[in-house]
Formats: structure tokens, C-alpha cells, sequence
């Protein structure tokens, strides 16, 4: 059973279930970091803000299951940007996520964050081929990193990029706390209320209930699109799941790493309560593909028992992430058509930053003001090779995977989403569907969308 680090002992905000119809201006629909951040962005700016959150809290979902770093470092990605884009907007990308760290820093406590170094290293001449090429795009792009074969680890590395001062925190203390700002700025925060029906002709959503939040803007920062056919998101977007663990140490790290290796391994500290604790993870697949997820877990465990010569964790949790074909999330209006309704989606597990970005560019978009970083993070964006060959391939896969469960899995749960069999995940005790992600708990309720209605275990 999952079992998140960020998720023990925190101090939840008592919120409210939405108990009445409303109107606002901006309606924000997701209670992760995006959400709250845009939220408190637009109510800085005098905007009446609603935020809907399905589950009994603000930052526990997706935010509460990552690896809370807080860096432009999104592994061995610039070197990928600059095979799909201009060195400029490979750069803008740069910017824009070390501009975001900077401005939601500032209004931040001290102890909500810690400046390290981020590295991303390899192990295996396969990696350090890929690091070589990432290096040379640092050089290229003027990013203020340097290779090092000098580390903190009890192994041997081939090859890193150490870049300095960048920073880690608790993401979910750190959402709470930008949620007391949005709340104390004005935005009208409610949990337990998850939207069942998105009706954009109308300029109204709909929670479990039939209650009604009428809007001008919409913004749906549900990490999957909970409306995914316009813009076709549905057919442009994987979904891929990893693992993650932690254990009591004894030393603090100075840095935080990631492999470019496969099977690739993430690495960090945190500082709970005066206990430090080293985090563990990696590995990934499709999500909803795989039923023996318990040996990602154990294989962890005994990596971190081997190799780093501590405890065996007792803290375990997966993640999951939408991912594009060309490295960078989809931030912007959901069509040219439908420019008052926003999505932000595709972070490739790099969400936390990107979260920060995502919420300055649909604040300056429905505050008509220019950002930097909107054009390349436009979910219409030119990229027609790479994302046709991406739809092509996950349409087939959609196809195979929703075939394959009338087949194999008869007795499975039917998604609530389009209707493919879920398929059990014995490491998490979680019905996960392999079509789009969706993800419900033992007992049927959504964990995770695009599905909004829990599933039927009776038929």
C-alpha cells in the first residue's frame, strides 16, 4: 500500500465541501500545486478564484507522491530541445523554470526550502554518451553547469552535471502553504467536491452533487485532462508510473541526483522533523500495463540496503506522469477555439517547477499579459512529425490495451472513463486502467483521472 514520505504527520488545511451553486470568474479545477499556485497568482491580481479538489485535501495527489525537487534540472532534457527547437526556445525553457523558482521562492519561508546542487549522472558508457551531448547543450544554451566525476554517491560515475543552486522541498507543505496565500489573498478554496462534468459551451462544471460553478475561465489542472477530446490530448499524451521509497539516515546530502541510465535512479534527502531520510526511486512503465508492481518496490529495497548500506524503507509510494513527444508540457489554451478554457499537463515527472511556470503563463493569459515561455509551452505548438507519430502510437496502443482486457481480463472493473478493463496493481492495491492512467482505490473511488466516477466491483 502507497505510503508517501510528504504525506505523514502534515497539518492539513480544514477546507469545505462546495455546498451551493456559484459563479466566478475563474474556475480552477485540481488541488495540486498548479492549481493552488494559479490560484493564488489570479487572486494576488483582485480575480474571484474557486478551486475544486475531488479529494479530502489540497497537495496530498500527484504533488504528494513526487520527489520534491525544485530545479531547472529536468534531467538529460536540453540536449532533447535542442533537436526539436531553436536554441532560443530551448533557453526560454531554462529561463522560465529558473524565473518561476526565483519569484515563488521569494514568498516563502526559509524552512520551506533548501538550496542544493542538482546532478544527473551515468553510470554506463550508454549514459555517458548522453551526458556528453548534454553537456555540449549546456555549452550551446549558456547554462551554468559543469561535468564532474566528484559526487556524493558510494559508487563510481562515468559522468555528471552538477548544476549549482537549485533547491529541494516538501512539496506538500509547500503547496499548503501557497494555499493559506491564495485563501488569505481571496480565492475560494473547497475539497471533497470532485467535478463530474465539464461543460464548456455552457461556461459551467459540475461537481458529484449537481451543484454548478459557472465561470468565465477555466483551468483544468488535473494533471490528465479530465476533458481530453478537445485538442485531442487523449491521442498526444503517455502516461508512465515510477516508484519511489524512503528511509531514517543519519547524514543530510548536498546534492540531489538522477541517472540517465535505464533503469534509472532518483536520489535525495529531506529533513523530517530533525530525522533525516534518504530517498530512493526509479523505474517506470506504462501506467496500468504491469500487475507485479510489489517487485519495483523490493528490487528498491534491496538497492538501498546493497548499495547504500542503510535501513530498509519503510516509506513507499509511486508516482505517475503524462509525458509529450517533444519534452515539454502543454500549458495553454485546450484549442485555438476554446481560449477561455485552460490546461496544463505533460510534465514528464518534472512537475513542481513546471507547476510554477504553468501558473505565471495562464495568470498572464487570462490577465492578457505577455509571458516569456507561452508560445513554447502552447498545447498547439507546430511539432507535426513527432506528435503524429506519438498519436499513431497511442491510439494502436489504446486500441491493443482496450482489446486485450475484453480478452484476458473479463473480470476486471471497467474504467469509468471510455470503458477499458482495469487491470490490478497488487503493489499499490489500486485499479489502474492502461488506456489514459486512470487510477481508483481498492474500494472503486477515483485516485487519479481522467475518470471522475468510481468503479462498479459489483458487476
Amino acid at each position: 500500500m502507497q505510503n508517501s514520505l510528504w504525506l505523514a504527520g502534515i497539518e492539513k488545511l480544514t477546507l469545505n465541501k462546495l455546498s451551493t451553486s456559484l459563479n466566478c470568474d475563474v474556475c480552477i479545477v485540481g488541488g495540486g500545486l498548479t492549481g493552488i499556485y494559479t490560484a493564488y497568482l489570479l487572486a494576488k491580481k483582485g480575480v474571484n478564484v474557486v478551486l475544486l479538489e475531488g479529494n479530502s485535501s489540497v497537495g496530498i495527489a500527484t504533488t504528494g507522491h513526487s520527489t520534491g525537487k525544485l530545479t531547472p534540472q529536468h534531467d538529460a532534457v536540453f540536449s532533447k530541445l535542442l533537436g526539436a527547437f531553436s536554441e532560443d526556445e530551448a533557453r526560454i525553457y531554462y529561463d522560465a523554470n529558473v524565473s518561476a523558482i526565483e519569484a515563488a521562492l521569494q514568498n516563502a519561508s526559509i524552512d520551506l526550502y533548501q538550496k542544493v546542487d542538482s546532478y544527473v549522472f551515468a553510470t554506463t558508457e550508454q549514459g555517458k554518451k548522453t551526458l556528453d551531448d548534454e553537456a555540449e547543450a549546456y555549452k550551446t544554451l549558456k547554462i551554468p553547469g559543469y561535468e564532474t566525476l566528484e559526487t556524493e554517491l558510494p559508487f563510481d560515475v562515468l559522468s555528471s552535471i552538477n548544476l549549482p543552486n537549485t533547491f529541494q522541498i516538501h512539496p506538500t507543505n509547500f503547496a499548503l502553504h501557497y494555499a493559506k496565500l491564495a485563501i488569505k489573498e481571496g480565492a475560494n478554496l473547497y475539497v471533497n467536491s470532485r467535478v463530474t462534468k465539464v461543460a464548456i459551451d455552457e461556461k459551467a462544471v459540475y461537481v458529484d452533487d449537481d451543484l454548478q460553478v459557472s465561470f468565465n475561465h477555466l483551468v483544468l489542472a488535473t494533471h490528465y485532462p479530465i476533458e481530453a477530446v478537445k485538442g485531442l490530448q487523449l491521442a498526444k499524451l503517455s502516461v508512465e508510473r515510477s516508484y519511489l521509497t524512503a528511509t531514517k539516515t543519519s547524514e543530510m546530502l548536498k546534492g540531489q541526483y538522477i541517472s540517465v541510465d535505464t533503469p534509472s535512479r532518483t536520489i535525495r534527502t529531506a529533513l523530517i522533523n530533525n530525522q533525516p531520510y534518504f530517498i530512493y526511486g526509479g523505474s517506470s512503465h506504462k501506467a496500468g500495463t504491469i500487475e507485479d508492481t510489489q517487485s519495483y518496490y523490493e528490487v528498491l529495497q534491496n538497492e538501498v540496503v546493497s548499495k547504500f548500506d542503510l535501513s530498509k524503507p519503510e516509506f513507499l509510494w509511486s508516482a505517475q506522469d503524462p509525458d509529450t513527444a517533444d519534452s515539454l508540457p502543454y500549458v495553454g489554451p485546450i484549442t485555438e477555439n476554446e481560449p477561455n478554457v485552460y490546461i496544463a499537463t505533460g510534465y514528464r515527472k518534472w512537475g513542481l517547477s513546471n507547476s510554477l511556470v504553468a501558473g505565471e503563463i495562464i495568470t498572464s493569459a487570462i490577465l492578457k499579459e505577455p509571458h516569456p515561455a507561452s508560445d513554447i509551452y502552447n498545447p498547439a505548438r507546430n511539432q507535426f512529425g513527432s506528435t503524429m507519430l506519438r498519436m499513431l502510437n497511442l491510439i494502436g496502443f489504446t486500441v491493443a490495451n482496450l482489446a486485450d482486457g475484453y480478452i484476458t481480463r473479463l473480470d476486471a472493473p471497467k474504467c469509468t472513463h471510455l470503458g477499458c478493463r482495469t487491470r490490478w496493481n497488487d503493489g499499490d492495491e489500486t485499479w489502474d486502467c492502461p488506456c489514459h492512467g486512470s487510477r481508483f482505490d481498492k474500494f472503486g473511488n477515483v485516485i487519479e483521472g481522467p475518470a471522475v466516477y468510481p468503479l462498479d466491483l459489483k458487476s
